[in-house]
């Protein structure tokens, strides 16, 4: 760590300008004084973009705290399973003649390799036998996972011993209805999982730009649940309160807890993760314990207080798997717009190999030519799955002039009405154009889960 902190101190000493909030950990986070300019990088895919920014503007960069990961992740996850929070007993469980795990697909850096052993032993130790197991990739409304993908994030020792299906949102035969929240939601839930002796849910916590967090029951409460109930639920994001880092009165994330009462989810196993996936935490039990808990420490890692808002800021989606597909890369955008002023700018880089991430998004999309049409157009028709990225990009998109860094074919990103700039130099030498000296200019690297938060609010 000394090797990045002391280049970093004299970089201070040479630009006034320039104010670190961050953790300077990781290739990506590299500084280097060349004259009056300054090289800085960020993640993008499964690389790094680096720019060049001249030190007559004042820098910040937004980056996770310096929590250190822990020392034997392992043992955390095997403490956390020994010492489970809330009222869960192992005891209860003993001999469960059926197990369902829900686990998060190929869009979300969950360490399964790390997390699922520890259960698995625990699972064996109660008596259960493989056959007993069933992992259930939890796709939300995501494009099901097909068995030859499965490898990409489940070890391959685990593959062998144990049943490993996808959900599909849409296949109403593995589906059981199991009642309304108070919100309105009509619950549909995955057969296995429901019909399961114990039902556990593994994630990570980490803000949410709607949800306020993820983790607890949501990788089960909204991964295994029916397209229905996801589009009923996310509706709710238009509720001022539905915003990152907010639980309690977040009736989004409250909802989600409903939801997860009624599919009756026993456990849950849970990670906080730092910038570079490693992990700083570990919770298990309850759901409930498990994120008071959890929460604590996932904003201790990625909340970011700053001291006003930006003119320009240039946010990562956090590279792989974070920036797969605009579905997943437009998070970081969201992060990023409260602490930018209005009229600034945004440069969002985001590799997604996989295009959009959702054709329903795409259909929505056809023939519509500006933001505001699509704001008055998803007003008038109200929330639906896809086309709300679209409404979430349009009023962030209204808000300051976007710029999009992308390995997305020009074509497309031109109808999803996006301006798509060659490189991260070409979109900051445009961002540029509009900076007086001395602009305030933001970096978050990982803005996918980055909760920068201006001081005085």
């Amino acid at each position: 760590m000394a090797n990045f902190i002391r280049p970093l101190v004299r970089q201070r000493r040479m630009n006034n300008s320039f104010v670190y909030r961050g953790h300077p950990r990781g290739d990506y986070m590299r500084y280097r004084a060349k004259g009056k300019m300054s090289d800085f990088g960020i993640p993008y895919g499964k690389t790094t973009l680096t720019c060049s920014i001249p030190d007559t503007f004042h820098v910040e960069l937004l980056s996770p705290a310096p929590i250190p990961p822990a020392p034997d992740p392992t043992r955390a996850v095997f403490d956390a399973l020994d010492a489970p929070l809330g009222e869960f007993k192992w005891s209860d469980f003993v001999c469960a003649r059926a197990v369902a795990i829900a686990i998060n697909d190929k869009t979300r850096p969950v360490p399964l390799a790390l997390v699922l052993p520890p259960l698995l032993q625990r699972l064996s130790a109660l008596g259960i036998p493989d056959d007993a197991i069933t992992l259930i990739i939890a796709t939300g409304t995501h494009v099901p996972m097909r068995s030859h993908e499965f490898p990409a994030i489940v070890p391959a020792e685990i593959l062998a011993r144990y049943r490993v299906v996808c959900h599909n949102c849409d296949d109403r035969a593995n589906l059981v209805e199991l009642g309304t929240t108070s919100y309105g939601t009509r619950v549909w839930a995955n057969r296995i999982f429901v019909q399961a002796d114990l039902r556990v849910a593994i994630g990570d916590i980490e803000p949410h730009h709607f949800a306020g967090f993820s983790g607890g029951v949501k990788p089960a409460a909204i991964g295994l649940a029916g397209r229905e109930t996801i589009s009923h639920n996310h509706a709710l994001m238009l509720d001022p309160r539905a915003y990152q880092g907010r639980y309690a009165d977040n009736p989004l994330r409250q909802d989600i807890e409903e939801i997860g009462k009624l599919m009756r989810i026993d456990f849950a196993l849970n990670t906080v993760i730092g910038a570079h996936k490693e992990i700083v935490g570990a919770f298990a039990g309850d759901p409930v314990a498990v994120m008071q808990t959890g929460m604590p420490r996932a904003l201790a890692v990625y909340r970011v207080p700053v001291a006003a808002s930006f003119d320009l800021m240039i946010v990562s989606s956090g590279g792989h798997p974070k920036d797969i597909n605009l579905y997943q890369g437009q998070k970081a955008l969201s992060h990023a717009a409260p602490v930018v002023k209005q009229g600034g700018t945004i440069i969002l880089a985001a590799a997604c190999p996989e295009g959009s991430g959702s054709q329903a998004y795409e259909e929505w999309m056809v023939g519509m030519t500006s933001h505001a049409q699509v704001l008055e157009r998803f007003a008038r028709e109200g929330h639906h799955i896809g086309p709300h990225k679209g409404f979430q990009i349009a009023r962030d998109a209204l808000k300051a002039r976007l710029l999009f860094v992308t390995e997305m074919p020009t074509e497309l990103t031109r109808r999803l009405l996006l301006t798509r700039c060659e490189s991260l130099d070409a979109a900051l030498a445009l961002a540029r154009r509009d900076l007086a000296p001395g602009a305030r200019i933001g970096i978050m690297p990982v803005g996918n889960v980055t909760l920068p938060v201006i001081s005085d609010e």
